[in-house]
């Protein structure tokens, strides 16, 4: 069984910066093998997708592209995400996810993974 548990979010003003990690354990995860990447939901909002990492490749949605950057470390199965300029508006819970295709991370908002979310508030 595949756990990932995410930590670093909180509440910040806007113009702040936080950190996200996402951890990965079980014995059937091989993190080389996985695309890992970021979602986030708002209140009455769909989920949506914000950025994924695999192989030394990054993608991100243009709403956080310039802001956010997402890294991983492969020996301890994890990924962060580092938040610059907050807004508002990136007020959100985020979850983390693993597929083996990235393409379901980037374009299907599928993952084979899921973690339980972590809450980010950004104040005005």
């Amino acid at each position: 069984q595949v756990q990932l548990v995410e930590s670093g979010g909180g509440l910040v003003q806007a113009g702040g910066s936080l950190r996200l990690s996402c951890a990965a354990s079980g014995r059937a995860f091989t993190a080389s093998t996985y695309a890992m990447g970021w979602f986030r939901q708002a209140p009455g909002k769909e989920r949506e997708f914000v950025a994924v990492g695999w192989e030394g490749i990054t993608y991100y949605s243009d709403s956080v592209k310039g802001r956010f950057t997402i890294s991983r470390d492969n020996a301890k199965s994890t990924v962060f995400l580092q938040m610059n300029s907050l807004k508002p508006e990136d007020t959100a819970v985020y979850y983390c996810a693993a597929d083996r295709d990235v393409l379901d991370l980037r374009y299907r908002n599928r993952g084979d993974y899921w973690g339980q979310g972590t809450q980010v508030t950004v104040s005005s």
